[in-house]
């Protein structure tokens, strides 16, 4: 029932026949800004048409300067308005010179001075597809006309990228820039150190890690921030008698542990399956005075759903109250797991209905949860009915569920659906990533629906960003065949000029999937660095 009625719905407004190009000025997307204060609906209305209207122009056919004139009031931009566009442009993988123009134009145009916040998301954007020259332009021009934006966060951003994406001595030398050109008569101490170990440690590089705190420490005096970044590479490094050596050599130097070490080490075991060790680790929390955090019970919970537990995950669920604490998104998500590893999908539905009733937003990894449980033990009717709430509360998911529901439309005869997916995203604004257009236009064309193909690969390459390699000649065969010429010489010619650009501005060789991983699924955020400083406190 739940098919037929989006099918339905779909025919009715003829997007699987025809993908539309005419985007909806208008959404009831709901988001918070950066500083956690609500936007009123007429300015996330704003947002969204603004946001829409750089991601879908031109590039780099037409300069994007000219339409934001026309189309953007200086009057709405401000310090809020253009954090929102630029995580909403980070969000939708949009290409990252157009967010570049975008943050250029509200420095020409705007009655207030950058905040540091959207500084970092688009120099994250910058850094995400490897353009660096223009991401250190940017720093040296914040530090000439802004350089209250640049903060360790920044920093953070920027050696992080340089150290996935480059060498361990150019990562070194990025950090001797910062301190000689960029950060200009700043005194750097512990905080930058911090910086340049989570740099490596986020990419797990814990040799490197181990070189740079040998060669610096006598320089930098480390902090118990210092030992839980580097405790956290080894965790994520999976080497957890590293981790144990390292933390007591630092508790002989004197270092005293706090919530987020004893979070650390819980979490390691627990990944590693030895929930005893890491429920004995709680009760040594709790006796060295280190009150557990919503996380500690979170990665609990989560520990318990690998070994099956599932009455130890619903026992420390129902202690949060008792402990004073408030249950959060992430903890929610964490016994929804530990239902569906127990194959309990009925008792996961149930907890996804507590969230609503009791006002906890359901987010990625709640959607991501549900869809990967009923895939494994549930019909298509099931997975297609929270699909269907998923668009009706315009819920954009995160790349990997959208690469996850494309590969199900996809092999389950779901075409239809998979179009609606791509359709929805579009018309929101974002850029699906290339592993779903791979898997959409390979779909179509086994089955003959060429045009659709075609329209979404134009679509992906009007708004900067490149198909995959393997798929443009699968697509170039099919064209041939049909005698497309034309359509093949429009796609040729946008990828030739689009290369080009990416080219001048790109310090590697663009690749398709650089910009982002597809995790498996985790009760936390998939982003390591995120974790580390959302879990860890490590900003």
């Amino acid at each position: 029932m739940g098919i037929m009625l989006l099918l339905m719905r779909l025919s009715t407004s003829n997007q699987f026949t025809l993908i539309s190009e005419k985007l909806a000025l208008f959404s009831t997307l709901s988001y918070k800004s950066c500083n956690q204060y609500s936007i009123s609906s007429k300015c996330k209305a704003e947002i969204d048409r603004v946001t829409r209207i750089i991601n879908d122009h031109p590039f780099p056919d037409q300069p994007l300067q000219p339409t934001l004139l026309h189309h953007v009031p200086s009057i709405v931009l401000s310090a809020t308005f253009v954090e929102n566009v630029l995580g909403r442009l980070f969000a939708a993988h949009s290409n990252g010179l157009k967010a570049l123009e975008f943050f250029k134009f509200s420095l020409h145009h705007s009655q207030f001075s950058p905040s540091s916040d959207a500084f970092e998301k688009t120099l994250h954007i910058l850094t995400r597809m490897r353009y660096f020259d223009k991401a250190w332009e940017l720093m040296i021009d914040m530090r000439q006309r802004h350089p209250s934006v640049l903060t360790l966060k920044s920093m953070s951003i920027m050696l992080s990228r340089i150290a996935k994406f480059q060498s361990y001595e150019q990562t070194l030398d990025a950090f001797k820039k910062m301190e000689t050109d960029i950060f200009v008569g700043r005194k750097f101490d512990t905080g930058e150190f911090n910086v340049l170990l989570r740099a490596f440690c986020t990419q797990r590089e814990m040799k490197e890690a181990r070189s740079v705190f040998q060669k610096l420490h006598t320089r930098f005096s480390p902090n118990t921030k210092t030992l839980n970044i580097l405790l956290l590479g080894f965790k994520e490094s999976g080497d957890i008698t590293a981790m144990e050596l390292f933390y007591h050599e630092m508790i002989r130097r004197g270092f005293k542990p706090n919530s987020a070490t004893y979070n650390i080490r819980i979490d390691a075991y627990c990944k590693k399956r030895c929930f005893g060790d890491g429920l004995r680790l709680f009760e040594e929390m709790e006796r060295a005075q280190c009150f557990p955090t919503v996380e500690t019970i979170t990665t609990l919970i989560h520990g318990a759903g690998l070994v099956r537990n599932t009455q130890k995950a619903r026992q420390l669920f129902e202690e949060i109250p008792r402990r004073d604490l408030k249950p959060d998104t992430g903890v929610y998500n964490a016994l929804m797991s530990t239902l569906i590893r127990s194959r309990d999908m009925k008792s996961a539905i149930e907890l996804m209905d507590d969230m609503e009733e009791k006002h906890i937003e359901h987010d990625s990894v709640t959607y991501h949860t549900i869809f990967l449980g009923m895939m494994r033990s549930a019909g298509n009717e099931d997975v297609c009915k929270i699909y269907n709430k998923m668009v009706d509360s315009n819920f954009v998911p995160k790349t990997r569920t959208v690469v996850m529901l494309m590969k199900f439309f996809c092999e389950n005869h779901l075409l239809d659906l998979g179009l609606h997916l791509w359709t929805y995203l579009v018309e929101k604004g974002y850029c699906p990533h290339s592993h779903a257009l791979d898997l959409l236009v390979t779909a179509l064309c086994s089955r003959g629906r060429l045009q659709e193909a075609f329209e979404c690969s134009r679509q992906m390459l009007v708004r900067g960003r490149q198909m995959s390699e393997a798929v443009y000649r699968m697509l170039e065969r099919f064209l041939l065949q049909s005698n497309e010429t034309e359509k093949l010489e429009e796609l040729n010619k946008m990828i030739n000029k689009l290369q080009c650009e990416l080219d001048r501005c790109s310090y590697h060789q663009q690749i398709p999937v650089e910009d982002c991983e597809i995790p498996q699924l985790h009760h936390a955020t998939s982003n390591l660095e995120t974790r580390m400083q959302r879990r860890y406190n490590l900003e």
